[in-house]
């Protein structure tokens, strides 16, 4: 299996403060994944500090 996180960088808050809101993308999602099997097909939208989508995350299998 791969774990896949995909964040754009083009637009929105990201754009702005790619370090800053990056490290909130991987703070937030690394303490929300304990909600999940981690099974393929798991994964769930990204957004930025303004609640715009920026990307995604999701399970695959290899």
């Amino acid at each position: 299996m791969k774990f896949v996180l995909e964040v754009t960088l083009d637009d929105g808050a990201v754009a702005k403060d790619p370090v800053g809101e990056v490290g909130r993308v991987l703070r937030y999602w690394g303490g929300n994944l304990g909600h999940y099997a981690m099974r393929p097909g798991d994964g769930s939208a990204i957004h930025d500090s303004e609640y715009s989508e920026v990307g995604a995350w999701r399970v695959i299998a290899s």
